[in-house]
């Protein structure tokens, strides 16, 4: 029996969409939960002018509400090992915005 290695394999791959994921969405907020090995990432959308009347009330030394509420506008479930991979990614992503502002502040 040959010992089984994890390797990763690039490939291009190409998602076609589906009618209601046609057009992208606006999130200005997310969630992560983890529930029996499953990974649920929840996408939602606060107006922003509660967001900043929200700022201004902090600001003015008031108490902030205790609740808010938004409009959920996607959840995806995925196991973890692609909540791995998704972290992954958003990290390269992350790097490379960071490298290109660093570009750009020394040219």
């Amino acid at each position: 029996m040959s010992d089984a290695k994890d390797t990763t394999i690039a490939l291009n791959v190409r998602l076609k969409p589906s009618e209601p994921s046609a057009h992208p969405r606006a999130a200005n907020y997310s969630n992560v939960g983890v529930a029996q090995g499953i990974a649920h990432l929840d996408f939602g959308f606060i107006e922003p002018a509660v967001l900043a009347a929200i700022a201004k009330t902090a600001k003015d030394g008031q108490a902030a509400p205790k609740g808010l509420d938004g409009h959920l506008v996607t959840r995806v479930a995925m196991p973890l090992d692609a909540l791995v991979r998704l972290q992954q990614q958003i990290q390269q992503v992350l790097v490379g915005l960071r490298e290109a502002g660093q570009g750009k502040a020394k040219g």
